[in-house]
């Protein structure tokens, strides 16, 4: 198995994992959040159907994307 020319670990966190478990956990959780929000809300058009999953769904994805990120910053196996 060759050697990997370059490695880096910034701050000790796997971006790479962090970035794949929230976007796995914002579709598991987050999509059901926006359809059961998308319920009670007027959306005749595709249009606004879209603005709509965007404006609520964005502030999901950020939240899960902390929330990820400080879990992996605390349970990171390299403790420095």
């Amino acid at each position: 198995m060759p050697e990997p020319v370059e490695t880096t670990t910034p701050d000790g966190v796997d971006y790479g994992w962090v970035m794949q478990v929230t976007f796995v956990v914002t579709i598991v959780v987050g999509a059901p959040i926006v359809a059961l929000l998308s319920l009670s809300a007027e959306l005749p058009t595709w249009g606004v159907r879209a603005e709509f999953a965007i404006r609520v769904g964005a502030p999901i994805w950020f939240a899960t994307a902390v929330v990820v990120f400080v879990y992996a910053k605390r349970t990171r196996t390299d403790r420095t």
